[in-house]
């Protein structure tokens, strides 16, 4: 199950179960000194650096490379690519790489509590048995040799717990004890990537839960990273690794990303393993949760996605597709001399207007590829409509009523965050609604893929090329970030499960993203909507749009993507950064 971050914890509502063990405080504290004493007395920041921090509206960029040497500050705004290419040159090691990113993440995570899980040691120990392997062999033991990723504490690492922010499932495995797991099972992406030589230096979780407290967005810290999977967001815009996992069944992965300005990419389901994940909805696998990817750049995402591919994940997880990375899927003007792809556009979903920071992303996006030649289908969502979608994904991802949710939060006694209140009404499990209901919201889902591939596919008719648009660019949420208490409306066709990249391109601007004076609301979600938007409050924050393509057409997607992140480049140089 997928939960968005969005507020601080005040005001708990607390489940005591009648034989307690031990108070759920005393484990949390317990575990925070645990995870205190595995950054290095060398890497412990002073009290009032952290104090200086907390009253700083932005700690992201200047004020984070302030507190870092000039070689760390150099190896963490690198590339992964550009990295591995250095390691396999001789120019940088394995361990210097590891340890710069350690260090960076552990000043990240005293700023804004991100890591529920520190894995420095080991990964340090790793980096050493890579520059062992390269100075026998010659030759890196991979193409993410040295590389250093950070995951969701959903996924099982060797060597660390998981707990995904449950206080009840500390020293566990999933919540049951003496399993003989704990600590030594290993979720099958994280075989691949370790097999890949990537470095695993720890893990991260839910934008809020009761053992690290709330995650701001360290943009602008009176503003929500989103969720759920907000604390890899927040990592990958402190730059904290090199590259982050995630999991999203409704936007967990592009909203954070959105918030904190980084780039993302969550494939259709079955192309990345999601075997041996734990997770809160079990329960549901009509529309599972997708493992997805942040970073601070394109080029690091395709990487990650061609390697894991490259180990044929299919022969190692019964539900991942046989679908190697296919080269002539990729577009290029020299690979399609004279074809100029054409891209559908929605400045709304056809039920809320988006901010005004966001609508002027999506206008600066508009106009470069306009300024390139490219065509664009300026619509709205033709006929299934993106609340449409919402309707079917509540009582297919929550119909069963959350049991997992619930058990996990009993298991300890601790009190139910704020982001669940709305699925436990009065502190009291829901009865999940009857078989029927949930039947009746699948064949409503798969009647609206076929309308909405339909919708697509019919593009073709007025397009220049005769062919259907190559992928849609729309925002990825209608904020730019949001003050707690504010999360109104997820607009985003979550039932298409079509893949998508968000690509950041501005920041906001008080002095410019004024709502118009001419502004009607499309409904009445949209005026409770645009009633949220603090000009003020939400100045600064970065903003960013959506691409989505056809499903199980990653390779051509991410060519889109790199095409609108090239046409934009130019257009910022002709008219300036912030357009």
């Amino acid at each position: 199950m997928e939960i968005q971050g969005a507020h601080c914890l005040t005001h708990h509502t607390y489940l005591r179960p009648s034989s307690l063990p031990r108070p759920w405080r005393e484990i949390v504290a317990e575990k925070r000194r645990d995870d205190d004493a595995k950054i290095p007395a060398h890497w412990k920041l002073d009290e009032d650096v952290i104090a200086n921090a907390r009253s700083r509206k932005q700690i992201a960029g200047d004020f984070i490379d302030s507190l870092l040497d000039s070689r760390t500050r150099h190896l963490t705004s690198a590339d992964a690519p550009d990295l591995v290419d250095r390691m396999a040159n001789g120019l940088l090691t394995a361990v210097e790489v590891v340890s710069a990113y350690c260090k960076r993440a552990a000043y990240a995570h005293q700023l804004s509590n991100i890591l529920l899980e520190i894995g420095f040691d080991g990964a340090i120990s790793r980096a050493k048995e890579l520059d062992d392997y390269f100075t026998a062999n010659g030759t890196l033991i991979g193409p993410l040799h040295g590389i250093p990723v950070t995951l969701k504490d959903q996924f099982h690492v060797k060597g660390l717990g998981t707990s995904m922010g449950y206080v009840g499932w500390i020293g566990t495995f999933e919540g049951k004890k003496d399993t003989g797991k704990e600590k030594s099972f290993e979720s099958e992406v994280v075989r691949e990537l370790w097999s890949l030589g990537a470095v695993p230096i720890g893990k991260n979780a839910e934008t809020n839960n009761n053992i690290l407290g709330y995650t701001w967005n360290p943009w602008n810290q009176r503003l929500s990273s989103g969720g759920s999977s907000g604390g890899e967001g927040v990592l990958q815009a402190l730059r904290g690794s090199a590259f982050g996992s995630g999991t999203d069944a409704g936007g967990s992965v592009s909203m954070p990303a959105a918030f904190q300005g980084r780039f993302s990419f969550k494939p259709s389901s079955s192309r990345i393993a999601s075997g041996g994940i734990a997770n809160s909805g079990q329960r549901q696998q009509v529309m599972p949760a997708v493992v997805g990817l942040m970073s601070n750049s394109l080029a690091t995402l395709k990487l990650v996605f061609k390697s894991l591919l490259s180990t044929e994940p299919w022969l190692h997880d019964l539900y991942t597709l046989p679908i190697p990375w296919r080269v002539e899927r990729e577009y290029s003007a020299e690979k399609e001399p004279g074809y100029q792809p054409a891209f559908g556009f929605f400045a709304n979903g056809g039920v809320v207007t988006p901010h005004p920071p966001i609508s002027r992303a999506l206008s600066i996006v508009k106009n470069a590829l306009e300024e390139s030649g490219y065509q664009h289908l300026a619509s709205r969502l033709g006929p299934p409509s993106n609340n449409e979608s919402a309707q079917i994904h509540g009582p297919i991802t929550r119909g069963d009523g959350c049991p997992n949710a619930w058990e996990a939060i009993q298991l300890s006694g601790e009190p139910i965050i704020p982001q669940l209140r709305n699925l436990f009404p009065d502190g009291k499990l829901r009865p999940p609604i009857s078989l029927l209901e949930f039947e009746k919201a699948v064949v409503h889902m798969t009647d609206f893929r076929n309308r909405y591939h339909d919708y697509w596919t019919s593009s073709a008719e007025k397009t220049r090329t005769g062919r259907p648009v190559e992928a849609v660019i729309s925002a990825a949420t209608p904020y730019t970030g949001i003050l707690p208490g504010g999360f109104k409306i997820h607009e985003l066709p979550q039932c298409t499960r079509l893949p998508n990249v968000v690509i950041p391109v501005t920041f906001a601007d008080k002095n410019i993203d004024r709502v118009s004076s001419d502004y009607t609301p499309l409904t009445e979600q949209d005026r409770v909507n645009m009633a949220t938007y603090d000009a003020e409050a939400q100045n600064g924050a970065p903003t960013a749009v959506q691409i989505f393509g056809r499903r199980w057409d990653e390779e051509r997607l991410l060519s889109m993507a790199r095409l609108v992140i090239d046409v934009l480049k130019k257009y910022s140089q002709k008219h300036g950064g912030r357009s």
